[in-house]
């Protein structure tokens, strides 16, 4: 024993290759010799585990419509740095910020953002889908713990996770939970939320290029994210995901009405023309969802005639009620 702390210095077994043994891992000595017989694998939580997928997602590019310029986007900055790192080092130019940080040699991120149902989360699992990485996908709010410490100890046991299972995609939904601007005098509720985010700004800080681990972060409110979190650096590449226009509403609509038995005549670009201010998402469930109201008609010519003055009936709605305010 060295000092009264508790540490020591022990011999290690002839079995063990010294090079293994490297800081932070956890060992096992004998009871009565101290001597290091074996190395144990690194300890992880099971809430932790429970947030790598297993089965790679069958998202595709072809399944998203109108998103051509965010998909051009994110597989220069993911995908292309994981699947050819050849070419970068031929070239001798480095890899995109989104995997190297200007700040030392860390990890950047790249941020997704918009309004809901835009296609930042199916983006995400089309990119898992291509590059054949592990995808972990964890939400922000999963990350508020009640306990102190107790965050930032998830975010630094998912990044070991990721490092062990590399290459491999974090995917942080609703990062605007834990990653939203510092206020003074906060709660505690409010503190554990800044030391679980502090974790996080240093996980990306430290972390080398050739880890081969990516982080996608997204959120619908990145006007209440730290300064801290959106410097060059920790997140480098920013990608916009405006409401859908006309054409992207068109391919939204030949994409999920492809493997239908439509009638001849069905003008979807005027059904997308009808349809101004509605989501990706909004137009995805209706095309699903009334087409089964319409099997008892029997005809599918008449849902798509339908469909807009559904797909905006709950604006309409929304407006009323707010109209009733002020009478």
């Amino acid at each position: 024993q060295v000092h009264p702390e508790g540490k020591f210095v022990v011999d290690v077994d002839k079995n063990i290759d010294i090079n293994d043994v490297t800081p932070n891992c956890r060992v096992a000595l004998r009871n009565d010799s101290y001597t290091l017989h074996k190395i144990l694998p690194n300890k992880v939580d099971p809430l932790v585990s429970l947030m790598m997928v297993e089965k790679v997602p069958d998202s595709t590019y072809e399944m998203i419509g109108g998103l051509d310029k965010q998909i051009k986007e994110i597989k220069e900055v993911i995908e292309l740095p994981v699947k050819h790192p050849e070419l970068f080092e031929a070239l001798g130019i480095a890899q995109p910020k989104a995997s190297a940080s200007a700040a030392g040699g860390g990890l950047g991120g790249v941020l997704l953002y918009g309004p809901p149902g835009t296609g930042k989360t199916l983006l995400a699992r089309a990119v898992a889908h291509h590059t054949d990485c592990t995808f972990i996908r964890v939400s922000g709010s999963e990350l508020v713990q009640k306990f102190i410490g107790e965050g930032a100890r998830m975010v630094r046991e998912l990044f070991v996770m990721a490092r062990e299972h590399a290459p491999s995609i974090i995917f942080m939904d609703e990062i605007d939970s834990i990653g939203s601007s510092r206020l003074e005098g906060g709660s505690g509720g409010d503190s554990e939320v800044q030391r679980t985010m502090l974790e996080l700004l240093n996980q990306l800080d430290g972390f080398e290029a050739t880890k081969n681990i990516k982080v996608i972060m997204a959120t619908n409110r990145i006007d209440i994210l730290d300064s801290a979190l959106l410097r060059p650096g920790r997140i480098d590449r920013k990608i916009e995901f405006p409401p859908p226009n006309e054409e992207a509403r068109l391919d939204i609509l030949k994409i999920h009405s492809r493997k239908m038995n439509l009638t001849r005549g069905i003008n979807l670009r005027k059904i997308a023309e009808l349809m101004p201010g509605a989501s990706g998402a909004e137009v995805k469930v209706r095309v699903g969802g009334t087409l089964l109201g319409s099997c008892e008609l029997g005809t599918n010519h008449l849902f798509f005639l339908l469909l807009p003055a559904q797909v905006m009936q709950k604006d309409s709605e929304k407006n009323m009620s707010i109209k009733k305010l002020w009478k």
